[in-house]
Formats: C-alpha cells, structure tokens, sequence
C-alpha cells in the first residue's frame, strides 16, 4: 500500500514586471544634455530652506563643509592645480551630473526620497553658492543643460587603445580561462 504525497503548490515567483514597473527605475539623465531630466523646478531660495533642512547636518551651513563632508562650495580652477578642492562648481563638467547624483544618494540617510521639485531646488541652491547661476535662476530640465560649468573642458578622453574596440556581435568564438 502507497501512501499518496500532497500534490506540490505550483511554483510562484513574484508578479510580470510592467513597462511601468521599469520605468519607475528608469532614472538615468545623459548629462551631456539633460536628457532624461524629470518635469518640475525649483529656485535657490527653495533650495536654501530644503538644505538646511535636510542637508546642512552633514553639509555645514552654506555648503562650506560639515561633520560629515567637505565644502561645496569654491575651488573652481583649483582642478589643474596641486590643491583641488573638489566641489560640483569645481569638478563637475556638466550641471545635470548634481541633479543626478543628489536625486540617487541624497539625503545619504534616505537616498531618492527627495522630489524632482526639491532636487532641482537644492541644485540651484549649491551652484548659485559657487557663483554659477543668478539668485533668481529658476532651475529645470530646460534651464538646468544650459549652464556652463567651469571645467566643462577640463577632462581628457580616455583614448587607451583597448577602450576603441568594436564588440563582436557575430559569428563570436567562446572565450575559454
């Protein structure tokens, strides 16, 4: 005589991901361009009151340098210098890259939970305090490309000979270790 098993649950992994359900992930900016900037702006006086809210604890007051962090503020043309001061206004080639990185990291405690509203505002906030925009500047993701960051041509192309090669997408052998 056989005992008869339980028939087994059938497999279940999840839900179907959705083209919306990508999309949400979907944050990359070229920042070249700004393609890829979200809807919504902000201005420097909104941008000083959401950092020193939620920034100036590890920032210092006026982005000259926390707790936590340096300045980001000042340096520009220290960049080919032997005493870099490494700030957006500094280093950064083109102004999309702050929307970018604080909108993925910051606040470090609670990275992405800032609005676009916010991170538009909080980046016009830092490049006004390095003198890069107007007090009245209204940040966006038609205004934001335009800025002309002072080390925009400070940075060499990687031009090693194995970053040319074309990938083989035909007739490819199988690399063997």
């Amino acid at each position: 005589m056989s005992e008869s098993k339980p028939a087994k649950p059938a497999v279940a992994y999840g839900k179907p991901v959705s083209e919306a359900d990508i999309a949400s992930w979907n944050i990359d900016i070229r920042t070249s361009d700004g393609k890829g900037l979200p809807a919504g702006s902000g201005t420097v006086a909104q941008g000083k009151q959401i950092y020193e809210a939620k920034c100036a604890a590890c920032h210092g007051p006026d982005a000259k340098g926390g707790p936590q962090y340096g300045t980001m503020v000042g340096g520009i043309g220290s960049f080919t210098t032997p005493q870099r001061v490494l700030t957006p206004g500094s280093m950064y080639p083109y102004a999309p890259i702050l929307f970018d990185y604080i909108r993925r990291a910051m606040p470090m405690d609670r990275p992405q939970s800032l609005t676009s509203d916010e991170v538009y505002a909080v980046s016009a906030y830092i490049l006004y305090l390095n003198g890069l925009i107007p007090e009245n500047f209204v940040m966006n993701a038609q205004t934001m490309p335009t800025i002309q960051m002072p080390n925009r041509e400070g940075f060499i192309l990687d031009d090693r000979p194995d970053v040319k090669n074309e990938r083989c997408m035909r007739d490819c052998k199988p690399i063997r270790g």
